[in-house]
């Protein structure tokens, strides 16, 4: 599994400070990367509960259902999501020749985005967070 190096990442929508709302964040964000990243929020939409909130939490857009279940960024070379780390780890099979870290899973913008996996790992973060409630 290739290590993701964070503190050399920049945000391609990142500007002149943090965007008020998700689809100014799409706006600021250059091609291919921005179809990668629609392609990212349309598979979460289809994977979190109904009545989920789509806000911008850290700078970047994420998905709040009681609380952030997933956040997704572009960045020059490629898009991520950030499922949490029990979910990376959880799933460090499938997950096999993406570049990860401990909270980040990084899907280039050239190469076909593996819909299936990201709709799998958002469903087993919303029934993480759906246990935790339930503790």
């Amino acid at each position: 599994m290739k290590k993701v190096k964070s503190d050399k990442l920049r945000s391609a929508a990142k500007g002149k400070g943090a965007p008020k709302d998700v689809e100014e964040y799409l706006a600021g964000v250059p091609e291919p990367a921005r179809s990668t990243l629609s392609k990212v929020r349309a598979a979460i939409r289809t994977a979190v509960p109904t009545g989920t909130a789509e806000v911008i939490s850290y700078g970047m857009p994420a998905f709040k259902h009681n609380e952030v279940l997933v956040w997704y960024a572009a960045f020059s070379n490629h898009c991520s999501l950030f499922p949490t780390g029990a979910v990376i780890e959880a799933f460090k099979k499938e997950l096999k020749g993406f570049s990860t870290s401990k909270g980040t899973i990084q899907f280039s913008t050239d190469k076909p985005l593996p819909i299936a996996l990201v709709k799998k790992l958002v469903k087993a973060r919303v029934a993480q967070s759906a246990s935790k409630k339930l503790r």
